[in-house]
Parts: C-alpha cells; sequence; structure tokens
C-alpha cells in the first residue's frame, strides 16, 4: 500500500536558487538518491530519501502503480508555491510483468517508484530552482501545526545544501576486468535461431541484447560517471535510480517512451544505427546510408507503424513528423518525433502500459518477440529497455527508455545493450551494432572498449 492508515502525504517547498542537482546528489551520497535531467535541458530532478515506496508485480503493474499514486497524491496537502517544486515519484518498470529479480537485479521488483524525503527541481526556461520536503503525517493533526517542523527542516537542508562544496573530479574505483558473458560464436546462432523464426513468419522483427560485466576495486562512485554522462550526452534523458546506497540504475537514453500533460502527449520513434563519421562528410555519407537503406527504413517503419497502431483508441488526432536522424557522440538513428492529442486526460501510466514494449525494444508481433526473447536470451534483463522517469501528483510526467543504461551493486556493473533482428539481419552487423552502443557506458566507468 501506498501509505499506512491514518497518514497522508504533506509537501512544503521553498526557493533554493544556486543549489544545483549534481551538489544536492554530492550532498546526500549514502542515502537513496534519484534524478533526471530532460533531453532538452529544460528541466533536472534531484531526489534524497525515501518519504513513500510503490511496489507493484505481474502484468498489472502499471494499472497497480496508477492506482497507489492516485490514492498517494488524493489527499496530499501542498504548499501550492511552484507547479515545479510539486511532489513526484522516481523509478520505473521491469522490462517484462513475469520479471524475477536474480544475482544482477537482486533488489529491483517488477514496479518501484520513490516518493523521496527530499527533491530538488530546476527549470531552465523560468531560472527557477526549489527545494522541497515530503512526508507522512497523521491524518488527525491539522496541517497548520505540522508545516513549521517542516519548514524548519527544510530550511536547515537548504542551509546545509549552500555550505556544501565538493570537488569536481572525485576518485573513482579501479576498473579490473570487463567480462562478455556471450561470445560472438554464441551471439551468432542466437541471431540465426531468431531469424529461422522470422523466415517462419513467426514474426518480422526481435530485439535482443547482449551484456558486459564490469569488476571495480571497490564500490563505484557514481557522481564522477554521472558528471561524464552529463558532458557527453547532453542531448539524451539523463536518469538515477538508486534506491538503496551502492544499488544504482543509471544511463543517458536517446529514446522518450511517453511524455504526458494533461492531453498532450510526445512519443518518438527511434530504430535504425549506424556509427558517426570521423569527419564532417564521412558523417554526412554515413547519415545518408542510413536515410536510404531498406533495412533500417523498414525497421523504422515497423516501430512508427506499431506507436500509431497501439495509440489509436487513445488519440483524438496523432501526427508522426518527418524522419530524421538523431545525432549522438558515437551513433546516429533514424528517428521520428510522433505527437498526438488525447482523447482524454489519463495520466502517464495508461500510455506507458499501451506503448511499452515498442518495436524498437520488442518486437512485432510483441507477444511473439517477448516469447522468443525470453527462449534466447541467457540473461536476463531487468529493467533495461523498460520505462524509467518520474510522476507529479496529476499523474503526469516523463518516461524514457531505459537503454544505454547499466545496473551497479557495489564493485559490480552491468552494461546492456540491444539491435532489432529482422529477416536479413547479418549476425556480425548486429554484434558490431552492439559494441557501438555499449561504447557509451563503458567509456562512462573509465573503459575504451575494443571488443
Amino acid at each position: 500500500m501506498p501509505k499506512p492508515p491514518g497518514e497522508r502525504l504533506l509537501s512544503y517547498s521553498l526557493p533554493g536558487p544556486g543549489i544545483s542537482p549534481r551538489d544536492f546528489l554530492a550532498a546526500h551520497e549514502g542515502r537513496a538518491r534519484f534524478a533526471w535531467a530532460s533531453a532538452d535541458g529544460s528541466l533536472e530532478l534531484a531526489g534524497a530519501g525515501s518519504a513513500v515506496e510503490l511496489f507493484a508485480w505481474g502484468d498489472a503493474r502499471f494499472d497497480a502503480i496508477r492506482r497507489d499514486a492516485r490514492v498517494l497524491f488524493a489527499e496530499a496537502l501542498q504548499s501550492d508555491k511552484s507547479s515545479l517544486a510539486g511532489p513526484r515519484l522516481f523509478g520505473g518498470f521491469a522490462f517484462r510483468g513475469d520479471f524475477a529479480p536474480d544475482n544482477t537485479w537482486s533488489i529491483y521488483a517488477p514496479a518501484w517508484l520513490v516518493l523521496p524525503h527530499y527533491q530538488l527541481a530546476r527549470a531552465q526556461a523560468q531560472g527557477e530552482v526549489w527545494l522541497t520536503i515530503n512526508a507522512q503525517v497523521p491524518r488527525d493533526e491539522s496541517p497548520a501545526s505540522m508545516l513549521p517542523a517542516l519548514e524548519a527542516a527544510l530550511r536547515t537542508k537548504i542551509k546545509q545544501l549552500r555550505a556544501f562544496s565538493t570537488r569536481r573530479n572525485q576518485r573513482q574505483s579501479h576498473l579490473l576486468a570487463i567480462n562478455y558473458p556471450m561470445s560472438l560464436a554464441a551471439w551468432t546462432r542466437m541471431i540465426d535461431r531468431a531469424r529461422g523464426n522470422i523466415h517462419a513468419g513467426e514474426l518480422t522483427k526481435v530485439v535482443l541484447s547482449r551484456a558486459a560485466e564490469l569488476r571495480f576495486d571497490g564500490a563505484i562512485n557514481l557522481l564522477p560517471i554521472l558528471d561524464h554522462l552529463a558532458g557527453r550526452y547532453a542531448d539524451c534523458y539523463r536518469f538515477l535510480f538508486e534506491p538503496r546506497p551502492r544499488y544504482a540504475f543509471y544511463g543517458a537514453t536517446p529514446e522518450l517512451l511517453a511524455a504526458v500533460t494533461g492531453r498532450e502527449l510526445q512519443t518518438m520513434a527511434l530504430a535504425g544505427s549506424i556509427k558517426r563519421g570521423a569527419n564532417p562528410a564521412e558523417d554526412e555519407r554515413l547519415g545518408q546510408r542510413l536515410l536510404q537503406s531498406a533495412k533500417e527504413r523498414s525497421e523504422q517503419q515497423i516501430v512508427v507503424d506499431k506507436i500509431r497502431e497501439s495509440l489509436a483508441p487513445l488519440a483524438q488526432s496523432l501526427e508522426v513528423l518527418p524522419l530524421r536522424l538523431c545525432k549522438l557522440r558515437h551513433i546516429q538513428h533514424l528517428h521520428n518525433p510522433i505527437r498526438a492529442w488525447l482523447k482524454e486526460a489519463s495520466g502517464l501510466l495508461p500510455l506507458a502500459k499501451t506503448l511499452h514494449p515498442t518495436p524498437a525494444l520488442g518486437g512485432d508481433p510483441r507477444s511473439h518477440a517477448l516469447q522468443l526473447i525470453r527462449q534466447l536470451e541467457p540473461i536476463p534483463r531487468g529493467w533495461y529497455g523498460a520505462p524509467v522517469g518520474w510522476l507529479d501528483a496529476q499523474l503526469d510526467g516523463q518516461f524514457a527508455v531505459a537503454i544505454r543504461s547499466a545496473v551497479a551493486q557495489e564493485s559490480r556493473v552491468w552494461v546492456y545493450a540491444g539491435a532489432g533482428i529482422v529477416a536479413d539481419s547479418q549476425a556480425q552487423a548486429e554484434w558490431e551494432e552492439t559494441t557501438l552502443k555499449l561504447r557509451p557506458m563503458l567509456e562512462a566507468h573509465g573503459e575504451n572498449p575494443s571488443t
């Protein structure tokens, strides 16, 4: 349940100009920590501690979280000084509803969202920074009697944050080894089996993934990694979900699953991939090759068509913007922004349930692809490729698709990458594509991969 009987949520906010999300996270090392940064730089969020935790299991996990979040926020009392400052849940979902924790994802649930005890929100356009304290308080207590204690705690926290200083380059543990559990030969066998199913007419596409395991000589320091991602992937959705100290899921993903404000929805189709060029001329040639590739355009169209089909019952109108290139540091993708006006304002979770997983991370048809993924992939995906992000008190928010991501336990880290397999896919080319997709997170952890 989202809250014990007899309690309700009380949130109090104050301006916090000059306090950065990074310093906020650094000041709360050793506690639960959460962070989000929009790809356009418009919004940065950070949280620390835990006021409320919501969990759900099974295929109904989206509905269960929606129900519990509604209960949590229904009687919540907020200081209402700014919509930016309102309470937010941070978290995400497993790729599959039947997810069971394994060694890599030992502490995770199929759905887990956390309302931080303290949170920070910074909006670029308005130049605003707000600090908020969230707490469960007895329902029979007068809010007016509780606010002075919350205000005092928040003012103390703001003073501590203003006095806090940290060196930009904190020491990182030493990377001892990288292990690739799947060999090229095993990958080739997996791709050949998938292509066999495709040629048999069982499905048109399936996305298959592989992983790398990193071992360090001590618990990793997340801040240098987050700094690296912010510096090199500022045009991606960056996230941190660290519900227990030193157990974290984080990344910098280019792919938005859904952003919902009222009846307005934004999503995207992001599929085909090719490397960046060594110079502008080569980069242009590679981009044009991607745009003109029949295989890549077919794969992209599968994603566009399935998103359109999935949203048809929910959208009053829908627009697929023209195909373009999404150019990142090491890779470029085919990209169609998609926007819709929904028939009703039902919040983010019904849209996430409808869209996840798109053919960009699952395949088509979805049910056949998910069954084949389960049969073929030797390492469970956990939360890789699944929705991660935040919800506000109206149950609007943003979920990205958790690719270009890593999960850490103390001194061990696992990094994932996937590739879309269609009828004419070649195992070697898909291996090279996943190598390219592993590169951002491997570099963020101190490795310049050549494998």
